[in-house]
């Protein structure tokens, strides 16, 4: 769970009913994160952001920490879920714009046999490559944005934004890793952070594989 150290509260979905359907029967509860039996423990992660485990174990909370009702949790849940792989997919769109603009920079500025390397044709058709998965991924997420934002139905522009946008980033910053050589992988350039966190962002909230199952689901 991200940032759960600093949660005053967390909200848990849990099940509360046995039913047919997998989707169905999950509580929303809010409880209190010193409640008796809840620990949070920081992990390590190699995106280097705050994520923890968070174990109840005999946590007792009451009624009036149902949020929402009982057993249809999971249409809040979601309509969360939407919005944050929105928003995920923005941060990623981030992550590739700088990595690109890092590499076209670094492009002008390395020299290769006399000449920067931006100069080579294999290095300005990978640096155009990476600019239309920049520019598809934006267009991808707008899309979406505007369709929550409007309150019209986005399943398919999510599920479509989250899978090309993780796709599309693995593949700027392999390219931007090729066209800047070993400096690209020291921490003592910034490239290494973009890269681990898209790759850590590429699967929060359901992966691409997980959204193309869930975009072929709207066609069914």
């Amino acid at each position: 769970m991200p940032d759960a150290q600093v949660a005053d509260y967390i909200i848990c979905a849990a099940r509360t009913a046995d039913t047919a359907k997998p989707e169905d029967g999950i509580t929303l509860i809010i409880v209190d994160a010193d409640a008796p039996g809840l620990t949070i423990k920081p992990l390590v992660t190699v995106a280097g952001d705050k994520q923890c485990e968070v174990v109840f174990d005999n946590v007792k909370v009451s009624a009036d920490s149902v949020l929402g009702e009982v057993n249809k949790g999971w249409a809040y849940v979601e309509k969360v879920l939407q919005r944050a792989n929105v928003a995920r997919c923005a941060e990623m769109v981030g992550m590739a714009q700088q990595a690109l603009k890092l590499t076209l920079d670094y492009a002008k500025e390395r020299t290769a046999f006399g000449h920067p390397i931006g100069a080579f044709q294999s290095i300005q058709h990978r640096c155009a490559d990476m600019l239309i998965d920049v520019d598809g991924s934006k267009f991808a997420t707008y899309q979406a944005a505007w369709k929550i934002n409007e309150g019209m139905p986005a399943a398919k522009e999510v599920a479509a934004a989250k899978a090309w946008v993780s796709q599309a980033c693995r593949r700027v910053m392999n390219s931007a890793h090729q066209v800047h050589g070993a400096i690209g992988f020291s921490e003592d350039h910034i490239l290494h952070f973009y890269t681990k966190r898209a790759r850590a962002y590429e699967f929060s909230f359901g992966g691409a594989d997980y959204q193309l199952e869930k975009l072929a689901e709207q066609y069914r």
